[in-house]
């Protein structure tokens, strides 16, 4: 109702001060794809009008021409392609900022240049300075090996160092880490999680989930103010220069701190939604909830984030069958039950929408089980409860999606690289089933697209690509094509589907007389190329609120 008034306002405004033509800007000789009901339109606008950070009309160059009084800014798209700016779904902005900033291991391929790349951080660092970093993938190495704390020992020497894999579910830890965190042959396993042995009982160096990590993360000298603020400038100018106007964030809050530092001094880039920890207690949810302004449509809070389990590529994703390559193992999952569903039907209650990480059917299950029960007690009746990544799903679970109104929050991107092993690890009849876009929508259930980033780059293109074609970047390997959308229905997870995710639907995800005037210029069309080239697509513009935020050089 809000939006409509206001879109009421702003034509009586426009009617009556048609002499005056205040408009902010305008944006002629593009082609605009608008989104929404109108992506199939075969005729397309070709110029856009904002004032006041909203698109107030949107129709031809001639037409617009005539809406700009002496002051509007008149920007000339050059002919290219333009659609509603990206909205990524499921991101981890401070965790891409400092991977930046500690030793990135995305992309070695080999324990070897793993190797190198730490020992070139160690030769700049200070006696006894922690040396920590992430992105290391074993999948992609020879022989799939996971890496161990003496491997890490022959480059680090008296630094204590740990290093994250590119999912986040497991770390390697030296020696010296191991020992600041009184880890040895004798300590349990936390719950949940894991701590690695070798055959004569002393700690391998791999630590599995979060509770295993922290024993050692939490000896690291905590990132200061400086630090968490540049991290999220980092992740900021990835995110603008890939064409992302949204994101919705899993980070600290001390990240979230760092944005609103941002965000007062005018420098903020991007909407974000941030999302708070599940596992806190319900008051502190709720002053957190409470520390700023909901209706700022640059930066809030929404979700409770939580964990049912890890990752496929760990193999602590929590299965209803063992792993296919790993019998004595059907992954970790967080929670009991019980205390899952006493926890969800608090939160609940008090009006938080909750999303679950998911990535095994046992953790899909575990999730919609609590939710169910939530609704069943009756509590508010639009939560729009997610589960992300949503990776192996039995078929009949998806109607359960359905019935509760669950949203699919998930990240093609992913298969790029799990299909190189995930018919592996969970064999031909659960794969059939996996990573089930299709079955998604054709159930009825709202699918929203994200990135994970870091763990895969920020920029859309490549999950555009493995949502319509299944196919590896080679193209040379497919998984499952059954289940691959079309150009407009993958936009519009990455758009419509991620805004109603985030109850933004009537803001945001399309470009109509009312909407935010948050858009992305590309060097092609996207919906009119062969897939192969979506990967090859540029950002030349990006605009939030109007305002240009990225442009190439």
């Amino acid at each position: 109702m809000r939006r409509v008034l206001w879109l009421i306002f702003m034509l009586i405004s426009i009617a009556n001060a048609d002499d005056k033509k205040t408009n902010d800007s305008i944006f002629v000789n593009g082609k605009i794809y608008a989104g929404g009901a109108n992506a199939g339109s075969a005729s397309r606008p070709t110029a856009i009008a904002v004032r006041d950070g909203r698109v107030i009309s949107i129709g031809s160059d001639a037409e617009i021409r005539k809406m700009a009084g002496p002051s509007a800014s008149v920007i000339d798209l050059h002919g290219q392609f333009v659609m509603p700016g990206f909205n990524d779904a499921h991101a981890h902005l401070a965790t891409g900022g400092f991977e930046k900033m500690n030793v990135n291991l995305i992309g070695s391929t080999s324990l070897a240049e793993m190797q190198s790349r730490i020992a070139e951080r160690v030769k700049k660092a200070a006696p006894g300075e922690w040396i920590v970093g992430r992105g290391w993938d074993h999948t992609k190495w020879p022989g799939r090996t996971l890496p161990t704390r003496q491997d890490i020992d022959k480059v680090t020497g008296d630094h204590p160092a740990m290093f994250g894999r590119v999912d986040g579910h497991i770390a390697v830890a030296n020696s010296a880490a191991l020992r600041s965190a009184g880890i040895t042959k004798q300590t349990a396993s936390p719950s949940g999680a894991a701590i690695d042995h070798d055959s004569s009982g002393e700690p391998t160096g791999i630590l599995r989930e979060d509770a295993a990590m922290a024993l050692v993360r939490d000896k690291v000298p905590p990132a200061s103010p400086a630090q968490h603020r540049k991290a999220m400038e980092l992740a900021l100018e990835d995110a603008a220069r890939s064409g992302i106007t949204s994101a919705q964030d899993n980070s600290d809050w001390e990240d979230y701190l760092a944005l609103e530092q941002i965000q007062r001094e005018g420098k903020l880039t991007l909407r974000v939604s941030e999302w708070l920890p599940f596992g806190q207690s319900v008051e502190n949810l709720k002053k957190m909830r409470d520390h700023h302004p909901h209706g700022d449509h640059m930066l809030h809070s929404t979700m409770l984030k939580g964990y049912m389990d890890g990752s496929l590529g760990s193999r602590t994703a929590a299965l209803l069958a063992p792993y296919s390559d790993d019998p004595k193992n059907s992954g970790l999952p967080r929670f009991s039950q019980e205390q899952l569903n006493q926890m969800v039907r608090e939160r609940a209650a008090e009006g938080f929408q909750i999303g679950f990480h998911a990535i095994g059917d046992r953790g899909v299950e575990m999730a919609l089980d609590a939710f169910e029960q939530a609704v069943s007690s009756k509590q508010p009746n639009d939560l729009r409860f997610r589960i992300e990544h949503d990776q192996v799903v039995q078929p009949d679970q998806v109607p359960r999606y359905k019935k509760l109104g669950v949203i699919a929050s998930v990240q093609p991107n992913h298969l790029l690289t799990d299909m190189n092993w995930a018919e592996e690890r969970i064999g031909k009849e659960r794969a059939k089933s996996s990573y089930p876009w299709a079955s998604f929508l054709n159930g009825g259930v709202p699918l929203a697209f994200g990135t994970d980033y870091p763990v895969e780059p920020i920029a859309p293109f490549r999950g555009l690509y493995a949502a319509v074609t299944r196919k590896n970047e080679a193209g040379t390997g497919e998984y499952y094509p059954e289940q691959k959308l079309s150009i407009e229905q993958a936009i519009a997870a990455y758009t419509t589907g991620s805004a109603y995710a985030e109850f933004a639907e009537k803001e945001k995800g399309t470009l109509a007389p009312g909407m935010l005037a948050d858009f992305v210029v590309l060097d092609r069309d996207i919906t009119a190329i062969p897939a192969h080239e979506i990967l090859k697509t540029e950002v030349l513009r990006t605009v939030v609120g109007g305002k240009t935020v990225y442009e190439a050089k």
